[in-house]
């Protein structure tokens, strides 16, 4: 491990923790042309008239070879001598301004911001105003905290938009799951957000902040059976990047307008992704029309050399990087050797001027050379709207998994006494998951219980979450003295982070062994609570009759502990759905650096998600279950025709039409709406989100099982009833990709489904 790596660690470390408040502080947020400063009327750069263009060009004139190599770091130094301040391109803001990374200080008078739960429990949710409301929340508090200078940046590494294609991923949990469409529609609606910009996506005048798509691409493998992520070759077929990989950054960059790309650690196909031209240029810039800045991980660029030896020398990583399209390196690598790339001749200084003018852009667009807006202040950082919106994303997002004869919710007036038991049950770190800042309050389980119950019974049943050692006894005692026990079990950091895969997916230690001891013992069916990002082999509580509920939680943040409390206690009808597949134990036997998404047969290779896998699961993707029952109904049953060979533009293959051939006006003119009517028949009211499936009458040729193609959060009172309209895109929606990656439609039957209800679509 480099030293960047491992300093990178502890950051993300201290990011977990509430940290103590430091001595110095200073109030004023760093900027360029201060117009107290005389000198700056003479520069071009500071003429706030002109266009960006115009000033960067001018700035980079200004620079020395020397500076401008300077700025090719995450640290980025400051130029004296034209009054520009020091930059540092690294903060994370993944669920919440996060104190990992460099750019952020909670070492003043703000100490902490809101700590929203971990993305994977948000996605559950599929409410994208709910998304983008937190990007704009985290954007404001970025905001506030540097105005009062208490930040050195404002380009945030996030959201991670990888595909959580294997369940044993530590890093599954900061994405939003498995699913390229749902995790394309978040990126939109969290970048826009957290950028300033309008829900609709009416762009703001000046960036609030600058979010970053990462890891671009195909990077879903930390450490795992020793493949790491530094030297890791992802072999992908055109195929699964059209339809898999790649969708949620062409979102990212074209709906949302990210002004950040982070290239991935790994190589794609024998080329590492931060020296890939292929990539960063021609699609994310060329195809994509991507404006901002690029990014590599964390010494990416000294791993081109020194882990994947896909340069001889140090000189010709830099060379490959910057010639790529990359623009600064988390690390110090281009500093140190873009000089003798130069002198060497591997690279011209205008490769570095093309790389520059991307980053000045983006402190330009930030408001950065200029007196910044200061109405945004500390009132702004956990205010009580902003923690209300935590709370609000952790009770939509949690998931009811089981439950047998209505055991759920509790009768707070018959819960006279109550069994609190497990590791997950009192420790406030494992809520956060990774890369969270210090929260502005946090409510663990037990906390949230207090306030329902008074007469509570605890025991954490295990040392920690890897339960080597358990109280067993001790447990079973609570569990046969209460009217009811809830066990609150899973995982935390220590198990499924950054850098660390699972090897399997069963619960760790003797956690199995203490749910099936408590729940012997137990009076009635007990209620299990899991905490964890990655899906868990849960086969056996699933089944257990003696085990009447299950809620899964993922990391809720700093409310997480109320949440599940007005969830048990039917203050909150749950209406999350999974946004990955819970697969079981044999799915490990899958060994992990494997690719590909579609199913082998003649390899017995079984696929991977809901669009692809062909196995049994535990649990199914989109599964979950409610306090009341939803009844939907398309409003139209007649099948629908639609005649693409009247306006396709040329040549038709004898089984479906091309993309390209169609073009995007007739495309525009195809689509059309679809009505599902949705009743919530009770007994309670409740928030549930409609899911529009998309399915082929078979899975030849590479054919998704189905396809997610639209999901809309619905609020419904017990007993009424809404239509919830979608716009159906048959170019976008309906299309396939084929082998070689150029998207069709294919004639014939295709069919739309919600639930048990569907309609069939001819083409």
């Amino acid at each position: 491990m480099s030293a960047m790596k491992a300093n990178r660690e502890t950051i993300l470390l201290l990011s977990i923790t509430i940290l103590l408040p430091l001595l110095v502080f200073s109030s004023n947020p760093p900027f360029s042309c201060d117009p107290s400063d005389p000198s700056t009327q003479n520069y071009s750069f500071c003429n706030q008239t002109l266009s960006i263009k115009l000033r960067v060009q001018d700035l980079i004139s200004r620079l020395t070879l020397e500076e401008k190599i300077a700025q090719l770091g995450d640290i980025a130094p400051p130029i004296g001598r034209l009054g520009v301040p020091g930059y540092k391109w690294w903060s994370e803001s993944l669920h919440g301004v996060s104190s990992g990374g460099r750019g952020i200080h909670f070492d003043g008078l703000i100490k902490t911001a809101t700590s929203f739960p971990q993305v994977i429990l948000t996605a559950a949710s599929f409410n994208p105003l709910l998304w983008f409301q937190i990007g704009q929340v985290i954007g404001i508090e970025a905001r506030a905290i540097y105005n009062i200078g208490q930040a050195e940046g404002l380009t945030f590494w996030a959201p991670n938009i990888n595909i959580f294609r294997d369940p044993r991923w530590g890093r599954g949990q900061e994405t939003p799951g498995e699913d390229p469409f749902t995790t394309s529609k978040y990126a939109t609606y969290y970048v826009r957000g957290l950028q300033g910009d309008s829900y609709e996506g009416d762009k703001s005048q000046i960036l609030q902040a600058s979010a970053c798509c990462k890891h671009f691409t195909a990077y879903d493998l930390d450490n795992w059976e020793g493949i790491v992520r530094d030297s890791f070759n992802a072999i992908v077929t055109e195929q699964d990047l059209e339809d898999t990989f790649q969708p949620p950054f062409k979102s990212c960059v074209e709906d949302g307008r990210a002004t950040g790309i982070m290239c991935s650690y790994n190589e794609v196909n024998g080329v590492p992704s931060c020296a890939n031209y292929t990539l960063l240029t021609q699609t994310a810039r060329g195809k994509w029309g991507f404006n901002g800045y690029i990014t590599s991980d964390c010494d990416a660029v000294a791993d081109v050399y020194e882990s994947q030896h896909y340069a001889q020398t140090p000189e010709d990583a830099v060379a490959y990087v910057l010639k790529a399209g990359m623009d600064v390196n988390c690390g110090n690598y281009l500093q140190k050797f873009t000089g003798s790339a130069i002198q060497q001749g591997k690279i011209i200084e205008g490769d570095v001027n093309r790389a520059l003018y991307n980053l000045f852009s983006i402190r330009m667009r930030l408001g950065l050379f200029g007196k910044p807006n200061s109405s945004i202040g500390p009132d702004h950082v956990c205010s009580q709207e902003h923690q209300t919106l935590a709370l609000q994303a952790a009770k939509e997002g949690i998931v009811l998994l089981k439950n047998t004869d209505n055991l759920l919710p509790l009768t707070k007036s018959l819960v006279l006494s109550l069994g609190v038991i497990g590791p997950n049950a009192n420790n406030y770190t494992v809520l956060l998951g990774d890369y969270a800042g210090p929260p502005c309050q946090i409510i663990t389980p037990l906390m949230g219980l207090q306030a329902y119950v008074k007469n509570i019974k605890y025991s954490n049943g295990c040392d920690d979450v890897a339960c080597k050692t358990s109280y067993i006894d001790q447990a079973v005692q609570i569990a046969s003295s209460v009217d009811y026990v809830i066990l609150f079990m899973g995982l935390d950091q220590s198990q499924e982070t950054e850098a660390l895969d699972r090897l399997d997916l069963n619960l760790p230690g003797l956690q199995q062994d203490l749910i099936t001891s408590v729940a012997k013992a137990a009076k009635k069916p007990v209620i299990l609570v899991l905490l964890c990002g990655g899906p868990i082999d849960i086969s056996f509580a699933k089944n257990d009759p003696k085990i009447g509920a299950i809620l899964w939680a993922g990391y809720p943040g700093q409310a997480g502990g109320t949440a599940i409390a007005k969830i048990l206690f039917g203050e909150h009808n749950p209406g999350g759905k999974l946004p990955v597949t819970w697969y079981p134990q044999e799915y490990t036997r899958i060994p992990m650096n494997i690719m590909n998404m579609r199913a082998d047969l003649n390899t017995k290779y079984p696929g991977r998600t809901y669009r692809f896998y062909k196995g049994k699961t535990v649990f199914p993707f989109g599964y979950g279950l409610s306090y009341s029952n939803y009844s939907h109904e398309f409003l139209s049953k007649s099948k629908n025709t639609i005649n693409l060979q009247a306006i396709s533009k040329g040549t038709t293959n004898a089984n479906y039409y091309e993309i390209e051939e169609i073009g995007l006006e007739a495309c525009e003119k195809l689509k059309f709406p679809t009505i599902v009517r949705v009743k919530n028949h009770g007994p309670l009211d409740g928030n549930h989100p409609v899911l529009l499936f998309f399915r082929w009458p078979n899975e030849l040729k590479g054919r998704p099982i189905k396809q997610l193609i639209g999901f809309k959060s619905t609020n419904l009172k017990a007993g009424e009833m809404t239509h919830v309209d979608f716009l159906v895109s048959p170019c976008e929606h309906l299309s396939r990709a084929r082998e070689d990656g150029k998207r069709v439609i294919d004639k014939g039957s295709h069919f739309l489904m919600v639930e048990e209800n569907q309609i069939e679509i001819f083409m």
